[in-house]
Parts: C-alpha cells; structure tokens; sequence
C-alpha cells in the first residue's frame, strides 16, 4: 500500500506528538540542505530554518525602528511648524511661518497656496483662480502626488515653475476657507502617485486652520 505525501502530512499534523515518541527519527530521516543541496537530518533542517525566521524577524525589527524613529523626527517637525503658525500675529506671519517651516524641517523648496474667500485681502495668495482649479479642489478628498498639474498651478511657481518634475496637491477647507495648498521639487521621484499623504493632509488641515483665523 502507498502512502502519498499529502497523507504523512496530514498525520503528523493531527498526531504533534509523533516525534516524542520516535526521537531517533530526527537524525535518520534526511533532507536537502536549502543552499548546498547536501543531505542533513531533519533536526538540522529544522534549525536552520528557525535561524533563518530568527533573521527575518531580526529584519523586521530593525524596520520597525527605523520607521518608529522616522515617525518621530517628522512629528518633532510638525510640532515646531505648529507652533510658529499659532504664534503668528497675522496672516502674512501666519504664511511666512509655514513657508518657512516646510523650507527648513521638511526641505520642501517650492510651495504654493492660493486661497478663494469671502473676504479676500490684497496678497499672492489670494489671486483669482480659474473655475477648473476650484472644481479640481472639489474633487480632492485627499492629497494627489505626481508629475502632472494643470499649467496654471504650475504657473504659481513663477520662472522655476518649468523645471519642477514632482507635485503634491493638497486641498484647503476651513469653515468659510477654501484653496489649494501645491509643494513641488525639481526631484521627480520627490512626490509620486503611490506615496502616503496622511502628512500632507495634515500639513493642510495646519495651513487651513491658520489661515482661517485671520479671513
């Protein structure tokens, strides 16, 4: 009678204990080795293989730090741009502060905004935007990253607007406040499709709430 493989498979899983019993086993029955193909017991097969689950967890874990400690510096980093915005006096300060505070912490070398309310004052950030860009700001739920804007957006950047490769759109919407937050860099890999934008958003939800306060 033979017995097929996926039936030795299936007893030792409902009988655990098989090995207890029959310890002499482990070092009779031999396997490959999975690099050099060289016939090793089953016990050494079983522990090479918990070295290499111990390698990758040790793997893991390192990652884990890294992004924890990553998390970190970019939270320290929010925090000191929230704290210049909440000091600002006006909203040209206001402005300044989280111009300057993407500039240093995050190195963000281009940024935009532009802003359409009730209340407009005479600055930058209040020019008239076209229909289109506030339909597209309708239609953000979320950040967009990528290599594309419409000319107009890129128009904001003034003479280093034709050289930037990566965007970051961003919507504003604060009570009676609504706009459009743009970061841009001459790195086209700087702000790409697949990126995570919980940050962005936040960095919006920062802009917006500044702003705000002072229209």
């Amino acid at each position: 009678m033979n017995i097929s493989p996926e039936q030795i498979s299936e007893f030792l899983k409902l009988n655990p204990d098989f090995f207890l019993g029959h310890p002499e086993l482990l070092t009779e029955i031999t396997v490959p080795h999975p690099y050099s193909g060289q016939a090793i017991s089953l016990g050494e097969r079983q522990v090479l293989a918990l070295r290499d689950k111990s390698r990758g967890l040790e793997i893991k874990l390192r990652e884990f730090i890294q992004f924890a400690e990553e998390n970190d510096a970019i939270g320290d980093k929010l925090h000191k741009l929230s704290l210049g915005l909440m000091r600002a006096k006006t909203l040209d300060a206001a402005l300044q502060s989280f111009y300057l505070g993407l500039s240093e912490s995050f190195s963000v070398p281009h940024t935009a905004v532009r802003i359409w309310a009730g209340n407009a004052p005479d600055m930058p950030e209040f020019a008239r935007v076209s229909v289109d860009i506030q339909v597209l700001v309708e239609g953000l739920s979320q950040p967009q990253c990528g290599p594309d804007v419409p000319e107009e957006v890129r128009a904001w950047f003034g003479e280093v607007g034709a050289h930037q490769k990566s965007f970051a759109l961003a919507p504003l919407k604060e009570g009676n406040l609504t706009g459009l937050m743009v970061l841009s860099s001459e790195d086209n890999k700087r702000f790409y499709p697949e990126m995570g934008t919980l940050y962005l958003s936040w960095l919006a939800e920062l802009a917006g709430a500044a702003c705000a306060r002072f229209v």
